[in-house]
């Protein structure tokens, strides 16, 4: 059986890419798209099993209240969204399964467990840590989504990252590129993760789409779809299912 899927930001970088990808996908249909001028879906979009946006702060609002009146799980990738669409994203599980993914790729979700097992291993007292992050000239918010997630999983393996030790870069055409920087007496430890292609982040946002398809409601991630079968059951933490 087939995963009924519509694209909120179907003609965006990421979205054409998720539909492309879902074209060559036999375990996917893509039963609405929706882009600036393309709102006319709405009604299609009833079928969807799961509602897949990488759009901006008006497509994620668009998102949510279709969801409300389908009751779809929800993927949110959309990145720079305010305080408040957050909190109503997370009401919004309590009725849904919503998944809200800065960043869909395998390799980011392997980064931040190593981001957090290197600070537990290392301690705060004696070293300082920078994440620097570069993306293309056109993305608009800065720090990026997953520079921030960086960020929370060395804070949870007791090393805290201020704000001002976070450097986002934006020039020309880089997709994707995030380095943890670890400097301590006589010696230095660098993690980082270059994205070479959107396809990565495409594939990733279409397995996390099959994998909502039914779900109870709650507050889901990226490494709750990748923990059991890459990362390990410790992985969740106190991020699992539901929380």
């Amino acid at each position: 059986m087939k995963v009924e899927i519509a694209i909120i930001g179907a003609g965006g970088r990421m979205g054409t890419r998720i539909d492309a990808l879902a074209s060559t996908d036999p375990g996917v249909e893509v039963v609405a798209r929706f882009h600036r001028e393309n709102a006319d879906q709405y009604a299609l979009a009833h079928r969807a099993k799961v509602l897949v946006d990488f759009s901006s702060e008006r497509g994620t609002r668009s998102a949510i209240e279709i969801a409300k009146s389908t009751r779809a799980a929800l993927l949110v990738g959309t990145t720079g969204l305010p305080d408040a669409m957050k909190a109503e994203l997370k009401a919004l599980s309590a009725s849904n399964a919503v998944l809200v993914a800065p960043n869909t790729s395998l390799g980011v979700a392997v980064t931040r467990r190593l981001a957090r097992l290197a600070a537990e291993l290392l301690g705060p007292a004696e070293w300082c840590v920078d994440i620097v992050e570069s993306h293309h000239d056109r993305k608009k918010d800065a720090p990026s989504g997953t520079a921030l997630a960086l960020s929370n999983a060395l804070g949870e393996g007791g090393l805290r990252v201020s704000p001002d030790r976070i450097h986002a870069i934006r020039a020309g055409d880089t997709i994707g590129e995030h380095e943890i920087r670890f400097a301590g007496p006589s010696e230095r430890i660098h993690i980082m993760h270059q994205a070479v292609s959107r396809d990565l982040f495409a594939a990733g946002a279409l397995r996390a789409a099959k994998w909502l398809v039914g779900r109870a409601p709650g507050w889901y991630s990226m490494d709750d779809v990748l923990g059991d079968d890459v990362l390990g059951d410790d992985v969740l933490g106190d991020d699992g299912p539901g929380k």
